[in-house]
């Protein structure tokens, strides 16, 4: 998922969770305080649709205020959700789930009939989900997204209000972690006839069916969740709600921290760092599976040359960039994919990847002589390009680092642009760039997460990057029913989007972040969701 996120910032595959009990010490006859947790969610999210949302910031909300088919345990695994029971065929294809009896937020019942309107309308290509791809792994998802078959031909059904059965195109060994992902939440036909695509940017009509609702969102300043009274297992909730903030600035979140404002602020200022982590026990750094990088619009001149995309991913230093300005325990990248995915042998995939040609330090020699190749010798003749990148003081310190290191090592002269979030998401998505700040975390714990997003026909290309042995490749690796096979066919397609750089990796994430020691149980997960449905505070 796109990690477009303000700050976070590594990549040890975990969990890690804040553990207490709950008191409210209240007198006979005073009012009890709300238990209200209030979260820095940093970025005001473009959408809280299950089906348009391609963001962490909007994830986060989601995975409090819906709940799919299934739902991830502390260590990322899928356990029962709405979906009590489940049986898969002999051949692997067929999903047969059994839903639990529970309730919208309004009170009215969930059925599958919900399900297989949410999955079907995000493959619907008038939706124009970015995430339609993440649907394709069921019977003729593509090509309903591509528009060559009808919807009643796509392999998700309703047989009953509570039976839903799936067929897939091909195996998938992960398919129960997507059903926890926020592109398989069930959305309500009713309300989206009703009201379009602006449902979702309404508190009123936001209708859901997790342990928490909406019921407030003043743009670009806050989003107010109360305890959803009609979740099924509403007595697990102990939180009466979430205050989630948008305040960009990390500096701006870290003071509104210290003086009590907030509760859990998702990145600190990188100068900050090495001071929390001397003096506060709020301060943690959580581990995330995700990749810092800056992409490369494949279509725009200079960096349409891969030799101009080599030289510049060459030229950087991350090991400075890591623990001069960021400081929080991030990893140099030298491939896209991070550390934390275990293959069928127990090795790690990024261990097993090839030589890039990047390093930690900048290859200053080799980058010169590819620029040379490529027109522009000593960075003769260099169009003067644009880096664009999200509005924040860690991306703006990383950039201007690199637009630093690009004139001393290749005499190249770049200028930068900050944008706000949802401006930039939109420049960034309508390919109206040359080379973009980006972030990618996991959506579910597999190699294909982080591939299948430059397929050419993915709503998160944003490399507009077209191969067609790419493509033939991560389709292979899909339909393979053999593990090994399947991660022999990942590390190819892994090498061929490496060896064409359309990506400049930077970092492997960690997430610094402060969290009140009063707020207990409050769950970060390495794919970038924060839970709060078992949180509560101790005072």
């Amino acid at each position: 998922m796109r990690k477009l996120l303000s700050l976070l910032l590594v990549v040890v595959l975990g969990l890690a969770s804040l553990v207490g009990c709950s008191g409210n010490n209240t007198g006979q006859n005073e009012k009890k305080e709300p238990m209200i947790v209030r979260h820095n969610l940093g970025s005001d999210p473009e959408t809280i649709d299950p089906a348009l949302n391609a963001a962490v910031d909007g994830a986060i909300i989601l995975v409090n205020t819906f709940e799919g088919l299934m739902r991830l345990d502390e260590n990322d695994q899928p356990i029962p959700g709405v979906a009590t029971e489940y049986t898969v065929s002999e051949d692997r294809l067929t999903y047969t789930f059994k839903l639990r009896q529970s309730k919208w937020s309004d009170g009215e019942e969930v059925t599958a009939h919900d399900f297989e309107y949410a999955w079907k309308r995000a493959l619907d290509p008038a939706t124009a989900a970015d995430y339609a791809y993440q649907l394709y792994y069921i019977k003729n998802g593509e090509k309903f997204n591509n528009g060559e078959v009808s919807a009643d031909e796509v392999g998700v059904k309703a047989l009953d209000d509570y039976t839903l059965e799936v067929v897939l195109e091909a195996p998938t060994p992960y398919f129960l972690e997507l059903t926890a992902f926020p592109t398989y939440f069930p959305v309500r036909k009713d309300i989206i006839e009703a009201h379009g695509e602006k449902w979702a940017l309404n508190p009123e009509t936001h209708i859901s069916n997790g342990p928490f609702k909406v019921v407030k969102w003043e743009h670009n300043d806050v989003m107010e969740l109360v305890k959803n009274e009609n979740y099924y297992d509403k007595d697990r909730v102990k939180l009466d709600g979430i205050h989630f903030y948008f305040m960009t600035e990390a500096s701006t979140a870290l003071a509104a921290f210290e003086s009590g404002e907030v509760d859990y602020i998702e990145s600190v200022p990188s100068e900050e760092i090495p001071r929390l982590m001397e003096e506060s026990d709020e301060f943690k750094i959580f581990p995330n599976l995700g990749t810092y990088f800056y992409v490369f619009n494949t279509t725009k001149e200079p960096v349409n040359d891969v030799r101009v995309r080599k030289a510049l991913s060459m030229a950087i230093d991350r090991k400075a960039i890591v623990e001069v300005i960021a400081k929080g325990g991030q990893i140099p990248a030298l491939s896209f994919v991070p550390e934390g995915i275990t293959e069928p042998d127990g090795s790690d995939f990024n261990k097993n990847a090839k030589d890039y040609g990047l390093a930690l330090t900048p290859k200053v020699e080799e980058a010169r002589e590819l620029l040379a190749q490529a027109g522009y010798p000593d960075g003769k003749g260099f169009p003067k390009l644009t880096v664009i990148y999200n509005t924040s003081e860690g991306h703006k310190a990383i950039a201007e680092a690199i637009q630093a290191m690009w004139k001393d090592n290749l005499g190249i002269e770049v200028e930068l642009q900050n944008q706000e979030w949802k401006v930039f998401q939109q420049t960034r998505d309508n390919g109206d760039f040359v080379i973009a700040r980006h972030g990618w975390l996991a959506d579910y714990v597999d190699p294909m997460t982080f591939l299948d997003m430059w397929y050419s026909t993915s709503g998160n290309n944003n490399a507009h990057w077209k191969n067609e042995e790419f493509d033939r490749l991560i389709n292979e690796a899909k339909s393979s029913a053999d593990e090994k096979t399947r991660f022999e066919i990942m590390h190819k397609a892994h090498d061929l989007m490496m060896e064409e750089m359309i990506v400049m990796p930077i970092y492997y994430y960690t997430n610094p972040e402060m969290i009140k020691s009063y707020v207990k149980d409050v769950r970060v997960s390495p794919l970038g969701f924060v839970y709060y449905d078992e949180a509560y505070i101790e005072k």
